[in-house]
């Protein structure tokens, strides 16, 4: 591994961890673009995949008090046979249309934060749904945080409980897409090595955006974000 790339990519982790806690997005899906461009999408996804599994932990420790155990069962119940499957299918599928499919992602997530309704309070037993839907979605797309987590909200989840409970759903979801690219020999000494060094970076670059949120106004950096997921997201369908 080039230790050029690998101090960038830290870099990058850390700076975007602290955008996405100021602007409210997940750092997934602002992270993804930047560790495809440097490591490619077959690498990235996994990748990306541990240091979410690291930084997920954390919340949960830090809340753990606070979690909704029955959203969390439901969700996993949705997530864990999806994520799995879809895994399997991101490890054969052609990487040319799966970094296309990642464009089209990115931009139709900003539309559809422009767009969406409020989603109606869902029942515990929805979250089952839900979990399906995220477990799709993040093993082919790496993240789909700005996608589930209205739903979370719109549950009554406030603060802690919001924080470990969509932070708890989240571990099911990302350990169940490490065993299905593990089966597919993604798991490299590699991309272990990419995960254990960028997680702590991703996770201190939340800390500090964690204590900047109330310093800063979210309006411009949303704004800021948004824009960088378009352009981010036609630069990967074009393959410019």
């Amino acid at each position: 591994m080039d230790p050029l790339t690998l101090v960038v990519a830290a870099v990058a982790a850390f700076a975007l961890a602290v955008l996405s806690a100021v602007a409210g997005f997940g750092g997934g899906v602002l992270l993804l673009p930047v560790f495809a461009g440097l490591f490619g999408l077959r690498v990235a996804v996994p990748v990306l995949t541990i240091a979410q599994l690291v930084s997920n932990g954390s919340r949960v420790a830090f809340n753990h008090r606070h979690l909704d155990w029955a959203l969390i069962r439901n969700f996993a119940i949705g997530a864990v046979p999806t994520a799995v499957i879809a895994g399997i299918v991101f490890v054969t599928a052609p990487l040319g249309g799966l970094q296309r499919l990642l464009g089209v992602f990115l931009i139709l997530s900003v539309v559809w934060r422009r767009m969406r309704p409020s989603p109606r309070a869902p029942s515990a037993r929805g979250f089952i749904g839900v979990g399906a839907a995220s477990g799709v979605g993040s093993a082919l797309l790496g993240s789909v945080g700005p996608m589930t987590a209205p739903f979370f909200l719109a549950y009554g989840l406030v603060k802690d409980a919001y924080i470990g409970t969509e932070a708890a759903s989240a571990i099911t979801l990302h350990a169940a897409k490490l065993v299905a690219y593990g089966t597919g020999d993604l798991l490299t000494s590699r991309v272990l090595v990419l995960g254990a060094v960028l997680a702590p970076a991703t996770m201190a670059g939340a800390l500090v955006g964690k204590h900047l949120v109330r310093r800063i106004s979210d309006r411009v950096f949303v704004v800021l974000v948004e824009a960088g997921l378009v352009v981010a997201g036609v630069v990967l369908f074009l393959d410019l």
